[in-house]
């Protein structure tokens, strides 16, 4: 485990190297991994298979993935359901402060920005106000639907009774601190006006907006609306795909981001 220190908290970074450039030939600009609301480093990585690993290795880049404030093994939040409590505009700050701090740390200027769910909301969000190379956004969050609210109630339900506290154990090192922070902000009244549409009218980079047809935190208004915010953004849409298109898709969704980034530095 690497722990970096950024904006003088501890975060969980993972880096993946990228083959050597031919003498001369300037590396492929790497992709920065952000996770979604419940996620962390290690949950990139399902049935011993590192979703970010296969990316790397199949564009030809190199990879960073790294866990938020809260997150994995990165430094908890303090007292998180009552003083440490996250505010409406979390995506925003992580997206305009923390992921900004952490590329000039690591001396990344271009990166290719790949978010998954909360995560694809911080690389719009980083994306409509910083240069970026590309930015792909995997069932991206862009304003509140009552599907989600729902389907976060109901997780609400399944970690107070059910499997799910201890299915995320293992990947948090302060698993009830990694699920309030997430939950009970999404659940709350002032989070209801979160849009980030307007947001994105401001990305110029190369965009992909990817949404499973069976998501269950969504609909495809979420990526309809980005590309009439954006209108050179590419949409897919997945069949028999839920709201984790590299864990219900992994093969059409690899083989798409590939595509989208033949031809990008």
């Amino acid at each position: 485990m690497n722990l970096m220190t950024v904006n003088g908290i501890r975060l969980e970074v993972q880096t993946i190297a990228g083959p050597a450039s031919a003498a001369g030939s300037p590396a492929l600009a790497p992709l920065v991994f952000l996770h979604e609301g419940l996620g962390s480093v290690s949950l990139w990585t399902q049935r011993g298979l590192s979703w970010p690993q296969a990316v790397c290795q199949a564009t030809g880049r190199a990879g960073i993935v790294y866990s938020r404030r809260g997150y994995g093994q990165s430094d908890p939040v303090p007292d998180v359901r009552q003083a440490g409590r996250l505010q409406p505009d979390y995506l925003h700050r992580e997206a305009w402060e923390v992921l900004p701090a952490l590329l000039q740390a690591l001396q990344i200027a271009h990166p290719v920005l790949l978010g998954h769910s909360d995560g694809a909301s911080i690389a719009l969000l980083h994306a409509s106000r910083y240069p970026v190379t590309a930015c792909i956004a995997m069932a991206p969050h862009v304003m509140v639907e009552d599907i989600s609210v729902r389907s976060i109630d109901e997780a609400r339900v399944a970690y107070e009774s059910g499997e799910l506290r201890e299915r995320l154990r293992r990947h948090h090192a302060d698993v009830d601190g990694a699920f309030w922070q997430w939950n009970d902000i999404w659940l709350s009244e002032g989070f209801r006006s979160f849009d980030i549409r307007p947001d994105c009218r401001r990305i110029t980079a190369p965009l992909l907006a990817i949404q499973g047809l069976d998501d269950e935190y969504g609909t495809l208004a979420q990526i309809d609306d980005i590309a009439r915010a954006a209108p050179h953004a590419q949409k897919l849409t997945l069949a028999d795909c839920g709201h984790s298109p590299q864990r219900d898709q992994p093969q059409r969704t690899l083989q798409a981001v590939v595509r989208f980034l033949e031809g990008l530095d």
